[in-house]
């Protein structure tokens, strides 16, 4: 049983399973999908300061902080029981490219040589992680939501500023992993 959950699902499991959240929180009380907003409710339920955007009944999205706590707890578990012990196959092509550029530890989810404390202090690693991370939680903000919201639950109710975000993500991410990431690495 557990050999099942360590592998990946494939698309035509994974997929639908993800689709499925979309009709059950509408089903169990017209609620929406995402997970940015659990920041603003944590700040709104922590910060007692009176700025107008942390006024609003943050305890009516009190499922939304259980739901995202779940995925930190999913998340820990997963990381602790349900490791697999084999390399994580990557393309021999981009391993190539990829060794090019110093990279060549595959043995966990993300390359150690781009993620962890050691790297941070490098300049590859601070723009990857610290001004990668603002600019994530910059356009999430900007965009009024995460790729998660926009585009399993927005998308799937048919909103255009749905989108218009989500093809702003996928130009962003191409745009990301084929131009500006290749410049970042070589440095």
């Amino acid at each position: 049983m557990f050999e099942l959950i360590k592998e990946p699902w494939p698309w035509y499991i994974a997929g639908p399973l993800i689709g499925l959240t979309v009709p059950i929180l509408l089903i169990l009380g017209n609620k929406s999908f995402g997970i940015s907003s659990s920041l603003r409710h944590i700040c709104a339920a922590c910060i007692p300061a009176n700025i107008s955007f942390f006024k609003y009944d943050w305890k009516k999205e009190l499922w939304n902080l259980f739901f995202v706590f779940g995925i930190l707890l999913g998340g820990i578990i997963a990381s602790h029981y349900l490791t697999n012990s084999t390399e994580i196959f990557v393309n021999p092509k981009l391993k190539a490219e990829l060794a090019t550029y110093g990279i060549t530890d595959f043995s966990n989810l993300v390359p150690t040589q781009l993620m962890d404390f050691a790297s941070l202090l490098t300049l590859r690693g601070f723009i990857t992680m610290v001004v990668g991370g603002f600019l994530v939680g910059f356009g999430t903000r900007y965009a009024g939501g995460c790729t998660s919201g926009h585009a399993i639950m927005g998308l799937s109710n048919l909103q255009w500023p749905s989108l218009v975000a989500t093809i702003c993500f996928m130009a962003g991410g191409f745009l990301m992993a084929n131009v500006i990431l290749p410049i970042i690495l070589s440095l």
